[in-house]
């Protein structure tokens, strides 16, 4: 499966606030642990304290039907007041060999934005794989419903970006 044929969901929002403080809130890796109802929490690795290319954190994840566990995110791309992209790695093997090349990530999170009149559109994308990952396990063992599976992991990822952006939006206009 190619790049543009991964499944993907991209949500945006405008913010009545100006680029670098809604920078300022999406290169904050710890927010999303608090706005999001799956990551439950996040933090540097290797000295780390702040996004450049080639950084690397970790996030600790909860679902009902996948329980907890860890993943660790490389910062791929870093285009200030523009683009914070990261690629999830399953460095810890549980969804099958622990993987460590950004290029096989069992998913990749962006966020981007642009002036818009007074204030900024905010977009978040999420892509799943091309590396091993939950949807990849459930479809193995249900494969006649890959469709259903994928879209409801979608719709699952939607639902966390739209709670993450409306945060984001909540935060950076109180403060504007």
């Amino acid at each position: 499966m190619g790049a543009a044929e991964l499944p993907r969901v991209r949500c945006d929002v405008r913010v009545r606030a100006a680029v670098p403080r809604v920078w300022d809130l999406v290169t904050d890796i710890h927010l999303p642990a608090r706005l999001s109802p799956e990551l439950g929490r996040v933090a540097w690795l290797d000295g780390a304290l702040a996004p450049a290319v080639g950084a690397r954190f970790e996030g600790h994840n909860r679902h009902p039907l996948l329980g907890e566990w860890r993943t660790v995110s490389h910062v791929v791309r870093l285009d200030e007041h523009r683009v914070f992209a990261w690629a999830v790695l399953d460095e810890d093997g549980r969804f099958g060999e622990p993987v460590r090349d950004p290029g096989k990530a069992l998913a990749s999170w962006a966020y981007e934005l642009d002036a818009d009149g007074d204030g900024t559109r905010l977009r978040q994308t999420a892509v799943l794989g091309p590396g091993r990952n939950g949807v990849t396990l459930a479809v193995e063992h249900r494969p006649e419903r890959k469709e259903e599976i994928v879209a409801r992991r979608l719709d699952e990822l939607r639902t966390g970006i739209e709670s993450t952006l409306r945060g984001i939006r909540e935060l950076a206009e109180r403060s504007a």
